[in-house]
């Protein structure tokens, strides 16, 4: 699969950090939920509309789509046990195996399709932002030939994942209560979520080194057979 290169990768995650830190920036008051999600959204949208402009081939996009068929299956058969998925797992995978923007792909339209039965709401592009981030991350070349070969830093990128997306989204829980962003509130937060965040790290680790190698087997007798590149 094309890698998205050094250069780019760096420009797209400033300008996806600068998005979201505008936010704190530029509204002190009262405003943080809906530009909040604005700008996620606006971070999104240059990774979507480069995807867009390439010359797709319709066996990739078929695959983009089992691979988040497969990531919203996982969450489904998991609803029950709190804050244990094998869905960021999946979308790490991607990341892997299919490189950066794929996996970006696969993790922003794992949130916004499993919240079809989860439910949508205005926390969702905070979901597709950060699942997405996650993705991208793992498919960077300097960070999937590590994670992609080593049980111990895909362990490590697992944990890194589940602490990201559970401090990531606890700036949204804060903001939904009363649209005011409060340190004290944040903090409180993430004492009160830290069973639930360390059991989802811990999911991430343990899914992550279970599903990896299967799921890259097949992967890569997939883009062989059907000539994917």
């Amino acid at each position: 699969m094309k890698q998205i290169g050094f250069k780019r990768a760096i420009i797209v995650m400033l300008v996806l950090l600068f998005l979201v830190g505008l936010t704190f920036i530029l509204f002190e008051v009262g405003q943080y939920q809906v530009i909040s999600m604005l700008l996620v959204i606006g971070a999104c949208l240059p990774i979507y509309y480069r995807y867009e402009k390439r010359q797709l081939n319709i066996k990739e996009v078929v695959l983009i789509a089992i691979l988040t068929t497969t990531a919203v299956l996982g969450r489904f058969l998991f609803y029950m046990i709190p804050a244990i998925t094998p869905m960021t797992a999946i979308i790490i995978i991607s990341g892997i195996c299919m490189g950066a923007e794929i996996g970006f792909l696969v993790g922003s339209l794992s949130a916004v399709t499993s919240n079809m039965l989860f439910g949508q709401g205005p926390w969702t592009p905070f979901q597709m932002f950060s699942w997405g981030l996650i993705g991208l991350i793992a498919g960077l070349p300097w960070i999937q030939s590590f994670i992609g070969k080593s049980y111990c830093f895909l362990v490590i990128y697992g944990i890194l994942a589940g602490l990201f997306f559970s401090f990531f989204m606890d700036v949204w829980t804060v903001l939904s209560i009363d649209r005011y962003f409060s340190w004290q509130r944040y903090l409180a937060l993430l004492v009160t979520a830290l069973p639930y965040t360390v059991s989802y790290c811990v999911s991430n680790a343990f899914f992550s080194c279970l599903l990896l190698r299967s799921i890259q087997n097949k992967l890569q007798r997939i883009l062989i057979k059907y000539d994917i590149k």
